[in-house]
């Protein structure tokens, strides 16, 4: 049996197991998720570090650069670990001025599955998961970009009938959504959630009883506005001084605590971030800490975002 360390105990996504801490490559490319790192060596080294650090579920998107990460962890880390899961995203290109260009229908859907092949060397993604504009933050589809969620998942299911993905995940989808998306056999759901942003828990309860993967993203809150910073939270910080930890590792540790089928895939640049967040595995929150967490709310009515900002994501952690 292998004894090689799973951050935050072991879960299962795909029903492969992965470690609960994964890693996000987002942030690799350079500022604005645009073109190269500001380091190629650095970006390397993180994605390394974080193999070594017992993370085997690494989330991308070809539209993270453009292609720029996943060119990163081809150079990184192929052939690739027995037990890496890699996991890819399509609904959205980004040409190389930084134009995003909406790619909901089908066919594009497909093309994006092929480019994701081919960029990363694989001859089949172990979970691909579609991005929809349901929820924000990001554009709402105009004209034939309304694509009905059903003819999205005819193709998603094609592709992993023809062995080209492994499983089918979904992005930024309301309830009702991840509800018609069910019987496609959904294995994660990846949407906006954090200690301050639980706007999202109907889903998270849906997904805990479906046995369905929780992959939030800004679980330490995000620089769009209307979505708080975790590490900015006075509770969140006294509890941190008291057990001599971060925040951020806090905030991380809240949400794994939170759920059981929580995955996190918190991002970085850095190796001395990775390990922080890495890190947040071995935070141990109690009884007394939890409920003062539990009760933490976030200021106003929280984040309400939908077609109303860019389509683009900022910083997981």
């Amino acid at each position: 049996m292998s004894t090689k360390r799973q951050p935050g105990g072991s879960s299962t996504l795909a029903g492969r197991p992965v470690a609960r801490i994964g890693f996000g490559a987002m942030q690799l490319p350079g500022p604005g998720v645009l073109g190269p790192p500001r380091d190629r060596a650095v970006a390397l080294a993180v994605l390394r570090r974080a193999v070594e650090l017992g993370v085997n579920h690494i989330d991308t998107a070809e539209y993270y650069g453009p292609k720029v990460a996943n060119e990163l962890i081809h150079a990184a880390l192929h052939p690739y670990p027995q037990d890496l899961v890699l996991v890819t995203k399509v609904g959205a290109e980004r040409d190389r001025q930084g134009s995003w260009i909406l790619a909901q229908r089908p066919a594009e859907l497909r093309a994006a599955v092929e480019d994701d092949l081919r960029q990363l060397g694989l001859d089949r993604i172990p979970v691909v998961n579609l991005r929809r504009l349901d929820l924000g933050p990001g554009l709402q589809a105009e004209g034939d970009q309304i694509v009905d969620i059903d003819d999205q998942l005819a193709e998603m299911i094609a592709l992993r009938d023809e062995g080209k993905i492994g499983a089918v995940g979904i992005s930024s989808v309301p309830l009702d959504v991840l509800r018609r998306a069910l019987p496609a056999g959904i294995v994660c759901v990846q949407n906006a959630y954090s200690l301050l942003d639980r706007s999202q828990e109907e889903t998270l309860d849906v997904c805990t009883a479906e046995g369905i993967a929780w992959v939030p993203f800004f679980p330490l809150g995000s620089a769009f506005p209307g979505f708080p910073k975790v590490a900015d939270n006075a509770v969140v910080a006294e509890i941190a001084g008291e057990l001599g930890v971060t925040a951020a590792q806090v905030g991380l540790a809240w949400v794994l605590a939170h759920a059981p089928n929580t995955l996190l895939i918190p991002g970085t640049r850095s190796v001395a971030h990775l390990e922080e967040n890495v890190g947040a595995a071995d935070v141990v929150l109690d009884a007394d800490a939890l409920a003062r967490l539990d009760t933490v709310t976030a200021p106003g009515d929280g984040p309400r975002l939908h077609g109303t900002e860019p389509f683009r994501e900022a910083p997981t952690a």
